[in-house]
């Protein structure tokens, strides 16, 4: 086992947001690897029982566990059960969010508020209590977005809650590090997941998606697997040596800037394109 864990005693992995998308997928890789993972809800019990299901098969344990990570006395529940099943942990992943997508002039205080608790005060809280189970060491991820990183239309609340997120990250690795636990966030740029769904061809007067993908270095958006591997790597005993770190997942959108090579025409386009672009 990794991370100091007796090999008779599973790595317990709590994820927040577990029962789809991201959570759910690096839920299935933890349990191939023999992990017991506590699969965090908010509403669908019966998608939890999947996710959980999807665990079991591929070699791993765990239970589901109802909990809105927005209301402070629901996370102390949550942790409270894993200290009741299990009596510690190995790894916290701060997997969930939601938020409004609104310009910043069209926010009001219960969009910054719920922003806020779901997203930001909710991976503190969490924090502090998976690393008081932590006793032989551990690791924190949290999963950000390139919002924290790049201004773009409607993103201002979720952005600057991710961005938060990622400044705790280096003070929980600077505070934690002494007692073996590693605190890193998963950035993700453009994932194909409900969530790239709900952005652009929900939110009113949003740009093509298809303008986007192109300026994407890579061509492509990302996928679900792109950053439940990410994380898994961030959990894994390789990155061991590594802390406070964001490990940006985005096909190179976070490195480009106007003018794009998707911009360009001729002799200059055929270069990066083919010359069948030209």
């Amino acid at each position: 086992m990794t991370d100091g864990t007796p090999a008779s005693a599973p790595r317990v992995v709590v994820i927040t947001g577990a029962s789809r998308g991201i959570g759910r997928l690096l839920a299935q890789k933890l349990g191939a690897q023999g992990a017991a993972v506590v699969v965090n809800y908010k509403v669908n019990a019966d998608l939890a029982e999947e996710s959980l299901a999807d665990v079991v098969a591929a070699g791993g344990s765990g239970i589901t566990v109802q909990a809105d990570i927005e209301q402070p006395d629901d996370i102390a529940a949550l942790f409270d059960r894993v200290a009741e099943e299990y009596g510690r942990l190995d790894a916290f992943v701060a997997n969930a969010a939601a938020s409004a997508f609104k310009p910043v002039s069209q926010l009001k205080t219960h969009h910054l508020d719920r922003s806020y608790a779901t997203n930001t005060r909710s991976f503190v809280l969490g924090a502090v209590r998976a690393a008081e189970l932590m006793d032989r060491g551990g690791r924190i991820v949290t999963i950000t977005s390139y919002g924290s990183l790049r201004a773009f239309p409607t993103y201002a609340a979720l952005g600057a809650a991710k961005a938060a997120n990622e400044a705790y990250v280096k003070f929980m690795a600077a505070e934690y590090g002494p007692r073996g636990i590693t605190v890193n966030a998963v950035n993700g740029g453009l994932i194909d997941t409900d969530s790239l769904d709900y952005f652009y061809n929900r939110v009113p007067g949003m740009a093509p998606i298809e303008t986007v993908f192109e300026k994407i270095p890579l061509g492509r958006p990302g996928t679900a697997d792109d950053m439940a591997d990410a994380a898994d790597f961030l959990l894994s005993a390789k990155a061991g040596y590594i802390t406070g770190q964001v490990l940006s997942v985005d096909g190179g959108l976070t490195v480009v800037a106007p003018p794009y090579w998707a911009d360009t025409t001729g002799e200059l386009r055929a270069a990066v394109f083919g010359s069948g672009e030209a």
